[in-house]
C-alpha cells in the first residue's frame, strides 16, 4: 500500500479526520496542514488505520493495579451481605476508633 493511502481506515476514522480537518480550517489553518493534523490526530487516538473488526490487544488489559490488587476489599456485615471499601475508607474508619 503506498504511503498516504487511506484504504486501511474505517468509515468512522475517515469521518473523524474530516470533522477534525474542518475544525482546523475554521480556525484559519491551511487546507494541507489541516489534513495533516487531522490524520495525525486519528492515528494517535486510534493507533493508525484499522480495518473494521480488527482486534487491538491493548484493549483487553484490565484496569487493576500491578500485582493483581484492585485496592478494594470485601468486608462482611453481620446480616451476611458484603460491602466493598477502599483502603482510604478503611483508614478513615480505623482513625475514628
Amino acid at each position: 500500500m503506498p504511503q498516504g493511502d487511506k484504504r486501511a481506515y474505517t468509515a468512522k476514522q475517515i469521518r473523524k479526520a474530516r470533522d477534525i480537518e474542518q475544525t482546523y480550517e475554521e480556525r484559519g489553518v491551511s487546507e494541507k496542514e489541516s489534513e495533516r493534523r487531522a490524520w495525525a490526530t486519528v492515528n494517535k487516538r486510534d493507533g493508525g488505520g484499522l480495518k473494521a473488526g480488527a482486534h487491538d490487544a491493548s484493549a483487553n488489559s484490565s484496569g487493576s493495579r500491578a500485582g493483581g490488587k484492585s485496592g478494594m476489599t470485601t468486608t462482611r456485615r453481620s446480616a451476611g451481605t458484603s460491602v466493598r471499601t477502599s483502603s482510604a475508607t478503611r483508614a478513615q474508619r480505623s482513625s475514628r476508633a
